[in-house]
């Protein structure tokens, strides 16, 4: 048990960087799409400047939304708690199955930890959604995985 929560521990902490590191590069996109929207200065040919501002507006609103889903990502995992164990597949579960093991928090996607793969799923993916309330025995209609153990 003490192990399964040693790498709990690890995929948490690599989520949190993953976001982290997502966060960062988003806040730099803003902050270069701001600083492209001050200097577009205005030429003679005022449409191709019109056009310039629009497409760095639109990039400004992308990067606003991809922010916006970082920032649920994080509060997300401030949710989750590695010490908590269930005998049901709930957020934070470190779950074992016939065909690979899952971590239920974010979308990260395939991790390595100690030469394991684990697959760093959120609740909303497709896998993650069947995943929850899943008891150890049952069955997945994802990949016919059998639930071998829950952490």
């Amino acid at each position: 048990m003490k192990s399964e929560q040693a790498i709990k521990s690890k995929l948490l902490k690599e989520c949190i960087l993953f976001v982290e590191n997502k966060n960062a590069t988003i806040s730099k996109s803003i902050a270069s799409n701001k600083n492209d929207l001050l200097s577009e200065t205005k030429s003679s040919a005022g449409d191709k400047h019109e056009t310039g501002r629009a497409m760095i507006q639109l990039e400004m609103e992308k990067a606003g939304q991809q922010l916006s889903i970082v920032n649920e990502m994080k509060e997300i995992l401030k949710r989750i708690s590695i010490e908590e164990t269930a005998n049901i597949v709930k957020l934070g579960s470190l779950i074992k199955t016939t065909k690979g093991t899952y971590f239920l928090a974010v979308s990260v996607g395939q991790l390595k930890i100690d030469n394991e793969t684990y697959f760093v799923v959120s609740t909303q993916s497709p896998i993650g959604k069947q995943l929850l309330g899943k008891t150890i025995g049952e069955s997945l209609p994802f990949n016919k995985a059998e639930i071998l153990g829950i952490f």
